[in-house]
C-alpha cells in the first residue's frame, strides 16, 4: 500500500499540532518517523488512521483520497503507546475481537487467529488473560491484534515506550522479522528513540514542531544533517555543537573556534556567499575526535579530561578545550582505559565528519559536491 500525504495541517486551540506536512511511503517499506515529545507524531498517525480529520490537506492511500471513507473502511490498523488489551478476555479472545466484530465465521476467526499467533509467538499465551502476559507478550498481543484484520498498512505509536531496555532491544529485532514475513504490509513508525528508528526504518522523517524537516536513510540523516536539529538528534552521544566565526585569509576561508581554527576548504563553494565575521554552528560528531597517535587525518588541539564513562567496550570521555568548552568524545575501551580524569592529553578532528550550520537558522552548509537529503 502506498501512503501519500500533502499538507496536512491540525490545529488543537492555539495549538500547532502539524503544519503542511508532506511525505511519501513506498508499498510495502518500513518507515520510521523520528520526533521528540510533542513534535506532533501521534496526531499525525490518528489523521493517517482517519481517528483525526486534518484542518487542511489529503491523505491518499493509493492514490485514493481517504477523507471521507470510515475508519473501517480504510484497510489500516493501528496500534497504540498503550496496549489496551482487554484484561477480562484471553489471548484468544483479544486477537479475535476484530474477527468477531466484522462477523468473520467461527472456524475462519480459530484459523486466523492460531496463524497471528504463531506468528508472533503467543500459542502458549492464549488461553492466559493479559494481567498474566510479560510486557513483551502484551505488547506482541496488541500488535496481534491489529495484523489479524490483514491490514496493508499498520501504523505504531510508540509501541515500546512501556518496555524495559532488553525487551525494547529483543522487540526491535522482532518487528523486523515480523516485517519481512508481513511482504507486503506498509509500516510507520512513530518514535521518539533515535536507536529504534535508525535500526528499523528503511528511511526516517524527522519531525520538529509539526512539520518534517528532513527525510533519508539513517545513513543520509548521521552524515549529512540538513539543520542543526537533526544533527543533534541523530547519533549517540549527540554531535557536539560549537560556535564560530568565519575568517578569509589568502590561502583561502577558515572558521575561528573557540579552541582551534579550521581549515574551511570542504565548504569553499558553499561559502561563498558569506561575508567574513558570519557567525556559524560547527557539527563535531563524538566519533570525529580522537587522542594523537601519529596519524592524524585534521587539525590537533591540547584538552583536559574533565569526565570518563566506561560503557564497557567504549568509553565517553568529557573534555574541557580552549578555557571552558566542553566536548564529548568516544573511544574503544583498550585506548580509553590509559586516559584518566584531570589528564592533559592532545586531541585531533577528522575533517571529514566535520558538519558546518549556519548560526541564525541552523541548517546545514553543504560541502564541495555533498547535499543533504531532502
Amino acid at each position: 500500500m502506498e501512503l501519500t500525504i500533502s499538507g496536512i495541517a491540525k490545529r488543537f486551540g492555539a495549538v500547532e499540532a502539524l503544519r503542511g506536512v508532506t511525505l511519501a511511503v513506498q508499498p510495502g517499506e518500513f518507515f520510521a518517523i523520528l520526533g521528540p515529545s510533542g513534535a506532533g507524531k501521534t496526531t499525525l498517525l490518528r489523521i493517517i488512521a482517519g481517528i483525526d480529520k486534518p484542518d487542511d490537506g489529503t491523505v491518499l492511500i493509493d492514490r485514493r483520497d481517504l477523507s471521507q471513507i470510515p475508519v473501517r473502511s480504510r484497510n489500516t490498523a493501528m496500534v497504540f503507546q498503550t496496549f489496551a488489551l482487554y484484561p477480562h478476555l484471553s489471548t484468544f479472545e483479544n486477537l479475535a475481537y476484530p474477527l468477531r466484530e466484522a462477523r468473520v465465521p467461527g472456524d475462519e476467526i480459530k484459523r486466523r487467529v492460531g496463524e497471528i499467533a504463531e506468528m508472533l509467538r503467543l500459542t502458549h499465551t492464549l488461553a492466559r488473560k493479559p494481567g498474566t502476559l510479560s510486557g513483551g507478550e502484551q505488547q506482541r498481543c496488541a500488535i496481534g491484534r491489529a495484523l489479524v484484520r490483514r491490514p496493508q498498512l499498520l501504523l505504531l505509536d510508540e509501541p515500546l515506550t512501556n518496555l524495559d531496555a532488553k525487551l525494547r532491544h529483543d522487540t526491535r529485532a522482532e518487528f523486523k522479522r515480523l516485517h519481512r514475513e508481513l511482504k507486503t504490509t506498509t509500516i510507520v513508525y512513530a518514535t521518539p528513540d533515535q536507536l529504534e528508528a535508525l535500526s528499523m526504518g528503511a528511511r526516517v522523517g524527522v519531525l520538529n514542531h509539526g512539520k518534517i524537516v528532513q527525510v533519508g536513510t539513517p545513513s543520509d540523516l548521521y552524515e549529512m544533517p540538513g539543520d542543526d536539529f537533526v544533527a543533534s538528534l541523530v547519533g549517540d552521544p549527540p554531535i557536539n555543537l560549537v560556535p564560530g566565526t568565519l575568517r578569509a585569509g589568502a590561502g583561502g576561508p577558515s572558521i575561528d573556534m573557540p579552541f582551534l581554527g579550521l581549515d574551511a576548504a570542504p565548504w569553499r563553494k558553499s561559502l561563498n556567499g558569506f561575508p567574513a565575521g558570519t557567525r556559524l554552528k560547527v557539527g563535531l560528531r563524538p566519533q570525529a575526535i580522537w587522542p594523537r597517535g601519529g596519524s592524524e587525518k585534521g587539525p590537533v588541539f591540547p584538552a583536559r579530561v574533565f569526565l570518563t564513562e566506561p560503557l564497557g567496550d567504549v568509553t565517553i570521555l568529557d573534555i574541557v578545550v580552549g578555557g571552558d568548552t566542553r566536548l564529548r568524545m568516544v573511544l574503544p575501551q583498550e585506548q580509553a582505559y590509559k586516559i584518566a580524569v584531570n589528564d592533559a592529553i592532545e586531541c585531533s578532528i577528522d575533517l571529514e565528519q566535520v558538519c558546518l550550520f549556519t548560526q541564525d537558522t541552523g541548517t546545514a552548509i553543504s560541502r564541495a559536491g555533498v547535499e543533504a537529503a531532502a
